[in-house]
C-alpha cells in the first residue's frame, strides 16, 4: 500500500522507477542538471569569452570568424561594455594632453623656478 497503483501515477511517469521519481530527472530543472556534461561553446581566439560555437565555428559574443565585430542597436548597454574607454587605452588616453602642447618632442620643458627668476 506504501507504492502508489499503476493508475494513480501519470503515464509519462509510469516507466520510470520511483528512486528516478525522487532524484527529480523528469523535468529541466534540479535533477536535470547533473546530466549537463556537454560543451557547445568554448573559449573564443578573438574576444576571449566562452562563447565560441564548437559545431557552428561561429562566435556567439563577437561574431568570429567574421571580420565584422559583431553588435547591435538595440542592446546599447552591451555595446558600452566593450567599446573604447573600458581597457587600457595606452595609446589614447595620452592624446589630449599631447594634443594640447602641440605634439612636441625631444624638448625638455622649462622648469617653473627658472622661468619665474627670469
Amino acid at each position: 500500500s506504501s507504492t502508489p497503483s499503476p493508475t494513480s501515477i501519470p503515464l509519462y511517469v509510469a516507466h520510470l522507477s520511483c528512486s528516478t521519481l525522487a532524484m527529480g530527472k523528469i523535468g529541466k530543472g534540479t535533477g536535470s542538471f547533473g546530466k549537463r556534461h556537454n560543451k557547445s561553446h568554448t573559449l573564443c581566439r578573438r574576444c576571449g569569452r566562452r562563447s565560441y560555437h564548437i559545431q557552428k565555428a561561429t562566435c556567439g559574443a563577437c561574431g568570429y570568424p567574421s571580420a565584422r565585430k559583431r553588435n547591435y542597436n538595440w542592446s546599447v548597454k552591451a555595446i558600452g561594455r566593450r567599446t573604447t574607454g573600458t581597457g587600457r587605452m595606452r595609446y589614447l588616453k595620452t592624446l589630449p594632453r599631447r594634443f594640447k602642447n602641440g605634439f612636441r618632442e625631444g624638448s625638455e620643458a622649462v622648469s617653473k623656478k627658472r622661468a619665474a627668476a627670469e
